[in-house]
């Protein structure tokens, strides 16, 4: 690295490095970022136009992973996690919400939501699928193969809901062989986080005011002998969607409700939700799961997918790493335990900084590109070629990643077209005179909607520059955030202190943590848990110094930290308060 003797005066060397050189090397494209960059398809009913996916699931078939949504009008298989290939099948019509795969042998098998019907590939990857059962209606079904190959299907989908299993014969036509079983319901009185709305304290919908969950998105794991029974609440329209767990030493019955749940909790941040997830293994044997992640702006059922590392700890909790989850990760087979850290080591350097713009339609600013929220963006007042859009980052800095996340301002699209393509040019500079390419896709043929790009190797810039070559779908030019992410020559920020938590006296379920702002800090983590050496949950807020959970169980006594964060790294919290 160059001497940069201005800057070392300002901050000091320790801080330079600390910040510039700690990290391991992260090898060449070997990361990702939430949400995934996939050519998610734009609805085709008469609704308000938007993109969606949702209720996800990925199984490894052969050498390739296959990601199955709703309603994306196919399914998506990847030799690596992280360029996905679309498939429109053909035997089935691939509209229905949630999606259920197994694999037998080398058969692959999918049903979907009130389905009534079974369908069978041996080759998945061709998109050709027979009809091999008759089904009854099951809501968000579940398929799983225990290791003695018998089959259960797991469903359930309703408001103040239940999860139900039967047992299916793959000798005799897959017909019920035993259930249904109904395993456990909704809990809202005892389990916090089942509550409905935005802060778990309920919600106006169309039904009228309500508190009750959507019970549903069930998912059966096994693991030394436990089974781990995985549902949704309280819905799929709040980044409050997480996941909780029940376990047994039956497939069929005794299930225990695991008080450290949700176990998959993800409200804050830049896209926010981990619920109605799929478990699966990578090809390296680490545990991972593919949530839904939510927008919920355009339409209650404008979603997102994400892939954070899962597993569990040495007593059997089922945990999820979402810790700043939308920040670089590591693909699988790279990180020797991601299910602990699985980050690059990249901060996000573009978060609230000055910002510019060619153009900007009303309500639209350029602020709103750079503010860490999916569901606000800016627009340009066309789609011409030349719109622009830049970024100061304040400081020279090492950029060594880029996310572009796409709008629809005016898009005009249903399904997929010829139209659906992104074309741009992202440009570096020091002195916002002299420009240098950082990303070139002007000639990209490819819907990219939350395009990820991991530079070959990092570049030194404090200006960011990215100009419209094509905007997709007809609509305006438009990016919801444009996020650098490196490393700064900040000094981290102090360890928080003054950290306190307070139970509500009324209503045990809630809490609210207060801490001392640490000086330099963008944001802070809350992290909690069931122990001091289980803070698995985490919580994402920023520049502010006390936090309101409506999220705890009662009967459980809850362990606390907080963690601060900036453009120079995470200072873990050092004090675990009891609440």
């Amino acid at each position: 690295m160059r001497s940069r003797p201005l800057l070392l005066a300002a901050v000091g060397l320790a801080a330079v490095v600390a910040s510039l050189g700690a990290q391991a090397p992260v090898p060449p494209n070997s990361t990702f970022t939430n949400p995934l960059n996939l050519d998610y398809r734009f609805v085709i009913e008469s609704l308000a136009v938007h993109r969606t996916a949702a209720d996800p699931l990925i199984v490894l078939h052969g050498d390739d992973y296959y990601l199955f949504a709703s309603r994306s009008g196919g399914y998506w298989h990847s030799p690596d996690l992280k360029t996905w290939t679309l498939v429109v099948p053909q035997g089935f019509t691939p509209e229905d919400y949630a999606p259920a795969v197994m694999v037998i042998g080398t058969r692959m098998y999918y049903t979907a939501h009130k389905m009534k019907a079974l369908y069978a590939s041996d080759d998945p990857k061709g998109g050709k699928w027979e009809k091999v059962a008759d089904l009854d209606s099951y809501a968000d079904p579940a398929l799983f193969v225990d290791d003695d190959g018998r089959v259960y299907l797991y469903h359930g989908s309703g408001l103040n809901g239940s999860i139900t299993v039967v047992e299916l014969d793959p000798a005799d036509g897959f017909r019920v062989r035993g259930g249904p079983h109904v395993l456990f319901a909704a809990d809202y009185l005892r389990h916090g986080w089942e509550r409905s709305g935005p802060d778990h304290l309920g919600a106006v919908m169309a039904e009228g005011f309500r508190i009750g969950p959507y019970v549903e998105g069930s998912w059966m794991t096994k693991h030394d002998g436990t089974y781990y029974l995985q549902y949704a609440a309280p819905g799929t329209v709040w980044k409050t969607y997480g996941d909780g767990v029940y376990t047994s030493k039956s497939p069929t019955s005794g299930f225990t409700y695991q008080p450290y749940s949700p176990f998959s909790y993800r409200p804050g941040g830049f896209i926010g939700g981990a619920g109605h997830s799929g478990m699966f293994r990578a090809k390296d044997g680490s545990w991972w799961r593919v949530t839904t992640m939510i927008i919920s702006v355009a339409h209650k059922f404008e979603r997102r997918l994400g892939i954070f590392p899962a597993g569990w700890d040495r007593d059997g909790v089922l945990r999820t790493n979402t810790y700043l989850g939308d920040l670089p990760q590591l693909l699988p087979g790279v990180a020797r335990a991601p299910l602990d850290d699985n980050r690059a080591g990249w901060m996000l350097l573009s978060g609230g900084k000055t910002a510019t713009a060619s153009s900007s339609l009303d309500g639209r600013a350029p602020a709103l590109a750079f503010d860490e929220d999916i569901r606000t963006w800016w627009s340009a007042r066309t789609a011409d070629a030349g719109e622009w859009l830049r970024v100061d980052l304040g400081r020279p800095s090492r950029v060594f990643a880029v996310q572009v996340n796409f709008a629809e301002q005016g898009a005009r699209v249903r399904g997929r077209d010829s139209t659906l393509y992104h074309q741009y040019l992202l440009e570096g500079s020091l002195d916002g005179r002299t420009w240098r390419p950082l990303v070139d896709k002007r000639r990209n043929t490819t819907d990219v909607p939350h395009d990820y790009v991991q530079l070959d190797a990092p570049v030194e810039v404090r200006h960011v520059r990215l100009t419209n070559g094509h905007a997709a779908a007809r609509g305006t030019f438009s990016v919801r955030d444009l996020r650098v992410f490196g490393t700064a020559p900040v000094a981290r920020p102090a360890v928080v202190g003054g950290v306190t938590v307070q139970r509500d006296s009324v209503d045990a379920r809630g809490a609210t943590i207060r801490w001392r702002r640490s000086p330099g800090a963008r944001g802070y983590v809350v992290r909690w848990g069931v122990a001091p050496d289980k803070l698995y949950g985490e919580f994402q807020v920023g520049d502010v110094d006390a936090l309101t959970m409506n999220t705890l169980n009662l009967g459980v006594t809850y362990h606390f930290t907080v963690d601060a964060f900036n453009e120079g790294g995470v200072t873990k919290g050092r004090v675990v308060v009891k609440g």
